[in-house]
């Protein structure tokens, strides 16, 4: 009966013993359920496959990945990237449909594959953005983790996350622009109001002082997002503040000079204090007036 259907394409085979007993293209639903069908007993969507369904990223991801418990035998499946692990059963979210890892265990997996430091920063500070998690629930996932990889950056990275940190950019200031060079503590995620009614937030403001600190991570700023900065620039100055914008080049790779420019305005609207070399060749306190 099988082969008659699929012969007559009334059935179609996504992987070996796994059929879609429709016609037309299988669905992304279809396709996730077929790779756990296929990967066989307990095994739960995780890592980019969980983000997805969680929301922790925004689109969908090849291949589709599956864990299952370590105890299993895997056989390679065409579009799948199998994972073991001892803990599957206790990761799995309750009542999810289909069924995927928790959304404290996918970020936790996710830092462990991550490439570099700014993508695990990017994992962590997105899932707290977006309200998916928390500290705690974070904490207490790796506790129970005997190995975890970028164990003490991750801690720091939590706490400053759920401090307000929404993004890679955001920690990075506060790591190497704000605490490295003993600037004073701003306020994050500030909300405010423009003239027209219009409510955001914004990512820094030394509040005594009156500057804003503006973080824009895009690569690139169509016509729109452009109006977008100049209404929150022109909002501050409204109100008083001195606002200033950085991007990537001046966070990432000029710390120094950038830390130096927002002391020299911090100064100039009142601070007393003065910033710190995070190194024997750092400009900080170049050219700052005595």
């Amino acid at each position: 009966m099988i082969k008659f259907r699929i012969r007559s394409n009334r059935w179609q085979q996504l992987h070996p013993g796994v059929y879609a007993t429709f016609t037309g293209i299988p669905g992304r639903g279809a396709w996730l359920w077929a790779a756990l069908l296929a990967a066989g007993p307990g095994g739960v969507l995780s890592y980019q496959t969980a983000a997805e369904l969680h929301g922790i990223s925004d689109k969908p991801t090849s291949p589709i990945h599956v864990t299952v418990p370590a105890q299993r035998h895997l056989v390679a499946v065409s579009g799948v990237c199998l994972h073991r692990s001892g803990r599957a059963v206790e990761a799995v979210e309750q009542r999810s449909y289909p069924p995927r890892t928790r959304v404290e265990e996918t970020v936790l997996d996710l830092t462990q594959t991550a490439r570099t430091f700014d993508d695990v920063c990017g994992w962590v500070t997105r899932a707290i953005a977006r309200e998916l998690t928390d500290e705690t629930r974070l904490n207490a996932a790796m506790s129970v983790r005997r190995r975890l990889r970028w164990r003490t950056d991750l801690g720091e990275l939590i706490a400053a996350a759920a401090g307000g940190d929404h993004s890679v950019l955001e920690f990075r200031y506060h790591r190497d622009v704000e605490r490295a060079h003993g600037l004073p503590e701003s306020a994050r995620q500030v909300p405010f109001t423009t003239p027209g009614g219009r409510r955001g937030r914004r990512d820094r403001v030394y509040e005594p002082f009156g500057v804003v600190i503006e973080l824009d991570g895009r690569l690139a700023h169509q016509p729109e997002d452009q109006w977008r900065d100049k209404t929150r620039d022109n909002a501050a100055a409204a109100d008083g503040k001195h606002s200033l914008r950085y991007g990537w080049p001046q966070v990432k790779w000029q710390p120094c000079e950038t830390a130096a420019e927002v002391a020299r305005v911090l100064r100039r609207r009142g601070w007393s204090g003065r910033p710190r070399p995070c190194s024997p060749g750092c400009p900080v306190q170049r050219d700052l007036p005595g």
